[in-house]
């Protein structure tokens, strides 16, 4: 299991990274792994803009569809499109090419309240128990 030291994570299993002025967004290792193999990716509209917390899309795979959420708030600057065709990537490689969403924040200072990886990692093993 990867627990990638670069981004920020949420409870609800997605992690954000800043990227200049955007967040990349998708989900962790532990939440793809989870899922199981992924075979649809429901993205927003580019423009939309969202709060913290809302739902932003939906990753269904073979054993269950489930929401994702905004690490943080924002205009959907940018979607992963290649995700229609090959909505496995995320299961390949969730921190990089599976990469769901960009955001430009309304206010980045929202990565500073979410879990470094140490702190997701200890999350995840509590969720095992």
């Amino acid at each position: 299991m990867t627990f990638d030291k670069d981004v920020k994570y949420l409870e609800s299993h997605e992690w954000a990274r800043k990227d200049g002025d955007l967040v990349v967004c998708g989900i962790s290792d532990y939440a793809q792994d989870s899922l199981g193999d992924i075979v649809f990716v429901e993205l927003p509209e580019v423009g939309a803009t969202l709060n913290k917390g809302d739902a932003f899309g939906v990753v269904e795979s073979v054993k269950a569809a489930s929401d994702v959420y905004m690490p943080v708030g924002g205009e959907i600057a940018e979607v992963n499109g290649a995700l229609e065709e090959t909505p496995e990537t995320v299961n390949e490689d969730p921190f990089g090419e599976g990469w769901l969403i960009k955001v430009k924040p309304s206010d980045a200072s929202e990565l500073d309240g979410l879990m470094s990886a140490d702190e997701y990692q200890k999350y995840t093993e509590g969720l095992e128990d």
